[in-house]
């Protein structure tokens, strides 16, 4: 899978960086085409010369080149790249990365990246346990950048636990897998719906519901990351997605959303709705804000759109078509109900009775019932395994 892959292999100043050597001997067995850049301090723990002879370019550590007064581009490595892996990555570069300082080639080069950018810490235990580190960490996933998560043993201090830079063996097979999911869906269309919708009753206020997008943004994000061509329609939110690759439609109310859909639809290879879609909305919406009053307020309510059935009843041969049935009471006969009624491929369940499920978690538990009613139960998860849970099921009806 690496094969012919352009791979820039960034170095710091860990301990860790002899295993520099042997990453980069078995990147360049595996068939990459690697480009080492080191930080000064990676120089103290590994020989320039040792990566050069490995990777069988020049490995580059300043801006400019002295001897000759050219300089090293970081804006054209960074295009050259299919990849960028920093490894061993210390706390120090982290947060120079998560926070976008810039005064080595090796963050300028991935400041200027436009590929997928790999990351395996190797630090001291008490280093990778505190919280200024874990905070970015989580603030270069939410890049999108992808952690090759350390090992644990002892460590260059004698203390055990977490810390240990991945081995070579596992970074390589790490990289191999991210690019064997990345074509398990390439070049399929792909709708998502994520969040909720607003139905307004006035033009400051609106019936909704407490749907935060979430699970619907993991979802996006990881068929993104599996080679999809993702069209994520979205109601009011504030999540972010991970993957740049993304097309994003921004609506409102239910109605257009449906509209959105139907615009999308019919090139879709599947739609995922996971959208918490308004059921009602007002049948008079006031042009003015309604004041308080000490009367009662009635506001009759008409149903919206079915958008499910819609896309189910409009269902081509072939396409995918994924719900969502979020319940509080006889949730498994109410999925089976809704799974055929709506004619999907599957279904997703979950339960506000499981702790950890439901609105605004960052963790879900859920059962997917295809349309043979066969059952598959997983474990409470965060909601971006979640995702890859129901994103390789997608995979395997489209692959067949």
């Amino acid at each position: 899978m690496l094969e012919g892959k352009n791979i820039v292999l960034g170095v710091c100043g860990s301990i860790a960086a002899y295993k520099s050597a042997l990453l980069v001997r078995l990147l360049v067995k595996a068939g990459a085409n690697v480009q080492v850049v080191m930080t000064k301090d990676a120089t103290s723990f590994i020989t320039p010369l040792t990566l050069s002879t490995l990777s069988k370019k020049p490995a580059l550590v300043d801006y400019f080149k002295a001897e000759t007064g050219e300089w090293n581009n970081h804006v054209e490595l960074g295009l050259w790249a299919d990849m960028l892996v920093i490894a061993p990555a210390t706390a120090n570069t982290l947060a120079k990365m998560a926070n976008g300082l810039c005064d080595n080639l090796l963050t300028a080069v991935y400041l200027s990246a436009k590929c997928k950018v790999y990351f395996a810490p190797a630090m001291d235990l008490d280093m990778w346990l505190h919280p200024a580190t874990r905070q970015n960490v989580g603030r270069l996933q939410s890049f999108g950048n992808v952690m090759i998560s350390p090992g644990s043993g002892e460590l260059a201090s004698g203390l055990y636990g977490e810390g240990r830079l991945a081995e070579p063996e596992e970074i390589i097979a790490f990289l191999a897998a991210a690019l064997k999911k990345k074509h398990l869906l390439a070049d399929q269309k792909i709708i998502v719906t994520a969040g909720p919708t607003y139905e307004a009753i006035d033009p400051v206020r609106f019936i909704g519901n407490h749907s935060s997008g979430k699970m619907g943004f993991a979802i996006a994000d990881e068929l993104a990351a599996m080679g999809a061509g993702v069209t994520l329609i979205t109601g009011p939110t504030a999540q972010v997605s991970k993957q740049q690759n993304i097309k994003r439609i921004d609506v409102t109310s239910a109605a257009e959303m449906l509209d959105a859909c139907l615009t999308h639809y019919e090139t879709a290879k599947a739609c995922i709705m996971s959208a918490a879609v308004a059921d009602y909305t007002p049948v008079h919406v006031a042009g003015q804000k309604i004041k308080k009053k000490e009367a009662s307020l009635n506001i009759e309510l008409k149903s919206t759109t079915d958008i499910l059935k819609t896309l189910g009843d409009h269902k081509a041969n072939g396409q995918i078509l994924v719900g969502f049935a979020l319940e509080t009471n006889d949730e498994e006969m109410n999925a089976i109900t809704k799974l055929q009624k709506k004619n999907l491929d599957f279904i997703v369940l979950n339960s506000l009775n499981d702790a950890g499920a439901g609105f605004k978690k960052d963790t879900n538990k859920i059962t997917i019932i295809d349309r043979r009613l066969q059952k598959t139960t997983f474990e409470l998860k965060s909601k971006d395994e979640v995702a890859k849970d129901i994103c390789l099921k997608v995979a395997e009806l489209i692959n067949g």
